[in-house]
């Protein structure tokens, strides 16, 4: 036989719903708030995405521009050093054509008479060897080897003595003959003249429309 709930028995069970419902009411207050602040996360974390994305574009577009510019200046350098290389080439022979015709006299005047000047003489050997004389002076008893350089340095006096060692290998017309070594420069860097001299061999430089020797009337050159 059951026992009919007392009034307190209904009151204690009402105030128990009561509280759980308020509880529950409180649990959606929270959700529902959480689910606010994801949803706002959600839509800050697409705002940066969107934002990643437009400076990744960017970033893509600064790269192509770069590339862009990069071959750009790539085909200006090339273009450069063509022209550079041909002024090169060009000066060059404007300065022996300036330094052959000025051997006939200078050597001259230094007791060494001209028979004969020429420009670019050039041997080869087997095995590939290959020389090129810029200015090759040539009287009875004697032959000067001229390098012209627009300038002048120590180095390229180095690789003349080189070629004077090695010229009657290369032109045995001339074995009887005694060699001499001579180096020419507008421009002479560092102190490749008083190298040059030290080395037995006459320099020319350029003085106004001419070119001078400007070793000593007493320099004896180095015979080979």
């Amino acid at each position: 036989m059951s026992i009919a709930p007392t009034f307190d028995d209904v009151w204690r069970m009402f105030q128990e719903n009561a509280a759980q419902m308020r509880e529950t009411a409180q649990r959606f207050k929270e959700t529902d708030l959480k689910f606010k602040e994801t949803a706002q996360q959600m839509q800050e974390t697409d705002r940066k995405m969107q934002e990643t994305d437009r400076k990744m574009q960017e970033t893509d577009r600064q790269m192509k521009e770069t590339d862009r510019k990069i071959q750009e200046t790539d085909r200006i350098v090339q273009e450069v050093s063509k022209k550079v290389g041909a002024l090169g080439s060009r000066w060059g022979e404007f300065v022996e054509g300036l330094v052959a015709p000025a051997c006939e006299t200078i050597f001259a005047e230094r007791g060494i008479p001209i028979h004969k000047v020429s420009r670019r003489v050039k041997a080869k050997l087997s095995g590939g060897r290959h020389m090129e004389i810029d200015v090759l002076v040539v009287n009875t008893d004697a032959v000067a080897l001229v390098e012209v350089k627009s300038v002048l340095t120590v180095e390229a006096v180095r690789e003349h003595l080189v070629r004077l060692s090695e010229f009657k290998d290369f032109f045995l017309e001339y074995a009887n003959k005694k060699v001499l070594g001579a180096v020419a420069g507008i421009v002479i860097d560092e102190d490749a003249d008083r190298f040059a001299m030290n080395k037995g061999l006459f320099v020319l430089v350029q003085s106004g429309d001419t070119i001078r020797i400007i070793n000593e009337r007493e320099f004896q050159p180095r015979a080979w």
